[in-house]
């Protein structure tokens, strides 16, 4: 999707998007452990990895506390300073957040911190932001879920707000400016791209509206394929996204499987696959690669799939 330049367009925004075809890129943890703190040394070599072989972006999720029911505690460190820690290490791959909780984090602090990171990673931060969907997480923050919706709007203006304005006066459930304050730094555009993720318990037309582009889940073929339809009458061409897991077959002719969130198949059938979805007009698909080994396989979802494209 080839864009005209615009104030959230920084590095990261267009390693992703500034292309007429499907990007992907790789979730973090690229270990595969998401109950228990990955071997970090292990997590760089990877991501250093992906970048070499033509992954366009590392993504990583945020999750503020633990809950074994969920299933999982994402890649474990806390996105900020992991993010930071994967800048230094890497070159000119996007990283995006998939998706930061806005209504359990102070937007101030969400602006500064995510500016920050623009900064040490040269401008390639993009940001997935997302209302939550972890239950018992909303009592741990006194955060009422009901209030989820206007919370999310609220942190996104303060945070446009803050990073384009000096000395602003605002005022929201989170607290107030009355102009005595600055957020800095201000990030190498004049705003941080924001791709919502799900619904985010607001309306299409408002993420429309709102949105650098729109960040979904794995979705059926046909469901995705209206939803694209739709996201075309109400945005244009922001992009769209989507987060997938993939697990490859050792067959390259293997039949899909359905996992959760995604499928176990033979190169052959992802081929394919990932064709139908460019020509539905996808933007850009972050794989969570399933298999044990995963270096070998982000090696070869690249060479026959990226490159294949």
């Amino acid at each position: 999707m080839a864009t005209g330049e615009r104030d959230f367009e920084n590095a990261g925004y267009r390693r992703l998007f500034d292309t007429d075809g499907l990007t992907f890129g790789a979730g973090f943890p690229l270990t595969g452990t998401n109950r228990s703190t990955p071997d970090v040394t292990e997590e760089l070599r990877l991501a250093t990895h992906a970048e070499s072989v033509g992954f366009d972006g590392l993504w990583a999720r945020d999750v503020p506390t633990y809950w074994p029911k969920f299933g999982d505690a994402g890649q474990t460190f806390d996105t900020w300073p992991w993010l930071s820690h994967v800048a230094a290490h890497t070159d000119d791959i996007a990283l995006g957040t998939s998706s930061v909780v806005l209504t359990l984090r102070h937007p101030l602090h969400v602006a500064k911190s995510a500016a920050t990171v623009d900064h040490l990673s040269d401008g390639r931060l993009v940001l997935g932001v997302a209302s939550g969907d972890r239950d018992p997480e909303f009592p741990a923050f006194d955060v009422d879920r009901e209030d989820r919706g206007q919370l999310f709007r609220e942190s996104v203006e303060a945070m446009r707000t803050v990073w384009r304005k000096e000395f602003p006066e605002l005022e929201g459930q989170w607290g107030r400016l009355e102009g005595d304050l600055d957020v800095v730094p201000k990030p190498t555009t004049e705003t941080i791209p924001l791709l919502p993720t799900g619904h985010a318990r607001q309306s299409r037309e408002w993420i429309a509206d709102h949105g650098d582009g729109w960040l979904f889940y794995h979705l059926p073929e046909r469901t995705l394929q209206n939803y694209l339809v739709d996201w075309r009458e109400s945005a244009g061409e922001k992009p769209f996204a989507i987060a997938i897991r993939v697990e490859l077959a050792d067959d390259p002719t293997a039949e899909p499987e359905p996992l959760h969130l995604g499928f176990h198949a033979g190169v052959e059938w992802f081929q394919d696959y990932f064709r139908r979805l460019e020509e539905y007009g996808l933007d850009h698909a972050i794989i969570g690669i399933q298999n044990d080994d995963t270096e070998a396989a982000l090696s070869t979802f690249a060479d026959e799939i990226i490159e294949w494209l």
